[in-house]
C-alpha cells in the first residue's frame, strides 16, 4: 500500500527579540513599559521641561557669585550663591576661631581619609583597629589643643562638617557592636538578659531623638554627684549611640530569625559553642541579609545629627542658621544656604547608598555560584 506523501511546510521566520541593553531598552522597560507609566513619563517630562530652563536660568545664568548683598537684590537677580562665597567658612566650620581654623580642616581630612581607607577590602587587617586608635587620638588633639603648641578650643565651639563627620562616625562604630549584642540579648533563652534588652529598645524606640538628646544635655548632669561634671559633646555622642543602637538591634535580630534552626542545630553536633556558631554560622549570613537596613541606619545617623544644635552645638546645618541669623544682610538668601548644605549631605548619604550596593554584591557572591 502507497503511503501519501507529505510536503515541507516551512514555519515562517519570528520576529527578532527586542534589545535587553542600550539606553532605548531602558526607556523601553522603565519609562514606557505600559499606558500608565508612559503617561506618568509625558506628564513628568512635560512639567520638566516647563520648569527647568527657568530653574537653569535662576541657578545658573542670572545668578550672583560674588559676595555682594547689593547685587543680589537688584531686579532681575537669581539665586544670590554669593551668601555662600561669604559665609562658607562660618558654614563649614561653626564658632572655631578664625586663625585657628586649619585644625579641624585637617582633622576633618583625617576623619574622612580614614573612613575611606575603612571602605577598602586592601585595608581589612588587624591594624586597621590600631590605625582608628592613632587617628582619633591625632583629630581630638588638633581639635581641643593642650598640646604641642596648641590653644585650648572647648567642644562647644566645635561645629560646621567637623562635628557632623566626628558625631556620626563615632556613634555608628559604638553603636554597631551595641546593637548587635543587644540583638542577639533579646534572643536569649536567659529572662533577665533578654527583659533588660526589650526594655531597653523598647525604652528607646518610644521617645523621639530631641528627647534622648534634651535628656541626655540638660537632665543626666542632675544626677551627677557635686562637682562631677561630663563634656556636652560626650554626653550627646552617648545619647545618639544609645538610640542608633536600638534601632539596629531590631534590624540584626530581623537577620537573626531568618537563619534557619537546622543549622544552628548542625553547629551543635559539630561541637562548636554558643559564642562559635554565631561568630562563624549565624552572624556572617544575618548580617549579610540585612546590609541595605544597617546602611539605612547609618545615613539616617549621620542626618540626624543635625539635631543636636537643640543642646547648643552647632554642626552644619546650626552652623548655616548661626551664620545668616547673624547678619541680617545676608539673611534672606537662606534658600540657597540651604541648597549647599543640602548638596553636601546628599554627598554623603549617596556615596554610603552606593558602598551598600557594592557590599550587597560581594556578599551574594556565593548564591550567584
Amino acid at each position: 500500500m502507497n503511503t501519501p506523501t507529505q510536503s515541507f511546510v516551512p514555519i515562517p521566520p519570528r520576529p527578532a527579540p527586542n534589545r535587553t541593553d542600550g539606553p532605548v531598552a531602558w526607556m523601553r522597560t522603565n519609562l514606557f513599559s505600559d499606558a500608565r507609566t508612559s503617561l506618568a513619563t509625558v506628564v513628568i517630562g512635560g512639567l520638566l521641561l516647563w520648569y527647568l530652563p527657568s530653574l537653569i536660568h535662576w541657578a545658573l545664568f542670572s545668578a550672583v557669585w560674588r559676595p555682594d548683598f547689593d547685587a543680589c537684590r537688584a531686579d532681575g537677580a537669581g539665586a544670590c550663591w554669593g551668601v555662600i562665597t561669604a559665609k562658607y567658612r562660618l558654614i563649614l566650620l561653626g564658632r572655631y576661631p578664625f586663625e585657628e581654623q586649619w585644625r579641624p580642616v585637617l582633622a576633618t581630612a583625617l576623619m574622612v581619609g580614614l573612613l575611606v581607607a575603612s571602605c577598602m577590602r586592601m585595608f581589612w587587617h588587624r591594624w586597621l583597629a590600631a590605625l582608628w586608635v592613632v587617628v582619633l587620638v591625632t583629630v581630638f588633639t588638633l581639635m581641643y589643643g593642650g598640646k604641642f603648641g596648641l590653644s585650648v578650643v572647648e567642644t562647644d565651639r566645635w561645629g560646621g562638617l567637623p562635628l557632623t563627620i566626628l558625631l556620626s562616625s563615632l556613634s555608628i562604630v559604638m553603636a554597631f557592636p551595641i546593637a548587635l549584642l543587644v540583638a542577639l540579648g533579646k534572643r536569649s533563652r536567659m529572662p533577665a538578659i533578654r527583659s533588660f534588652c526589650v526594655i531597653y529598645i523598647e525604652l528607646i524606640r518610644g521617645v523621639p531623638l530631641i528627647s534622648v538628646l534634651f535628656m541626655a544635655s540638660f537632665m543626666f548632669p542632675l544626677f551627677m554627684p557635686q562637682g562631677v561634671s561630663i563634656d556636652v559633646l560626650i554626653r550627646v555622642l552617648a545619647g545618639i549611640t544609645l538610640f542608633a543602637a536600638a534601632y539596629m538591634a531590631e534590624v540584626i535580630r530581623g537577620g537573626l530569625q531568618a537563619i534557619p534552626k537546622g543549622q544552628i542545630e548542625a553547629a551543635a553536633t559539630l561541637g562548636l559553642s554558643y559564642w562559635q556558631t554565631q561568630r562563624k554560622i549565624v552572624l556572617p549570613q544575618a548580617l549579610a541579609m540585612v546590609v541595605p537596613g544597617i546602611m539605612n541606619n547609618f545615613i539616617s545617623i549621620f542626618k540626624d545629627t543635625s539635631l543636636v544644635t537643640i543642646v547648643s552645638l552647632y554642626e552644619l546645618t546650626g552652623a548655616m542658621g548661626l551664620a545668616l541669623n547673624s547678619d541680617a544682610d545676608w539673611r534672606p538668601f537662606k534658600i540657597e544656604a540651604y541648597l549647599f548644605i543640602a548638596l553636601i549631605y546628599f554627598g554623603f548619604c549617596f556615596a554610603m547608598s552606593r558602598y551598600s550596593l557594592w557590599v550587597e554584591k560581594q556578599v551574594n557572591k556565593s548564591k550567584l555560584r
